[in-house]
């Protein structure tokens, strides 16, 4: 519930925003914001994480139910040109998904859940257009990698004694697009951006045969984020 207030008070925001901006002839505000050299900032929004899986036989497919969790991060932007920006996010990032793991009749063994709490580092090329107005699109895009501070990869339990494990790093392609809303006293940019993670995650268990992890062949993170950005 906590999650969907956020959302509704940030449309309201933006919806509010958008009203504000569309004049035909607004007052220009901010009109200095991008011939800065650099630009610093921070964000707040909110994720849905989940996992692709591939397997080496298809006797069942792992169920993984996804949950909203919270970013918050700071935000360095480097001026290229007036169309190019370079943009470095380092923050913070938590979420929890459960798996469910086919041929088990028993919940405790069925039922992994996987809390995770990633410090992420993206280098990201922000694409935009001209200014219009006090408003002005952008897409973005580049490469990440994340540190999982839980991911129980020094763990020496397995998910035979209920430990499920990943890789700490990982690292990932992500692409997205937003607005860049110019009021008065800041900066506000809502986006909304999709991540990939290009390494497999998964540790396997000791047994080559685990019913956890025998049948896996990879296991990669992709995810959403909503970003609410204030420079």
């Amino acid at each position: 519930m906590k999650y969907i207030v956020f959302l509704w008070i940030g449309l309201l925001f933006a919806c509010h925003t958008l009203q504000a901006q569309f004049n035909e002839r607004p007052i220009l505000n901010l009109e200095n914001e991008d011939e800065q050299l650099l630009n610093w900032g921070y964000f707040l929004g909110f994720n849905q994480y989940d996992f692709k899986f591939d397997y080496k036989e298809n006797t069942g497919d792992i169920l993984v139910q996804k949950s909203f969790g919270f970013n918050v991060g700071l935000i360095g932007e480097l001026r290229l040109n007036r169309f190019l920006d370079l943009r470095f996010e380092p923050g913070l990032f938590y979420n929890q998904r459960n798996l469910g793991f086919p041929g088990f009749t028993d919940k405790t063994e069925a039922i992994r859940n996987v809390k995770s709490t990633y410090i992420n580092f993206p280098l990201l090329l922000k694409v935009s257009t001209l200014r219009l107005g006090n408003w002005k699109p952008f897409l973005i895009g580049g490469a990440s990698t994340s540190i999982n501070l839980g991911s129980n990869m020094d763990s020496l339990d397995d998910n035979s004694s209920g430990t499920f494990r990943m890789n700490k790093t990982t690292y990932y392609y992500e692409m997205g697009f937003g607005i860049d809303f110019y009021l008065e006293y800041f900066k506000f940019s809502p986006s909304i951006r999709g991540v990939f993670a290009l390494n497999d995650e998964l540790i396997r268990d000791a047994d080559p045969d685990s019913p956890w992890t025998g049948n896996v062949n990879s296991m990669k993170t992709r995810g959403i984020f909503v970003n609410f950005t204030f420079e």
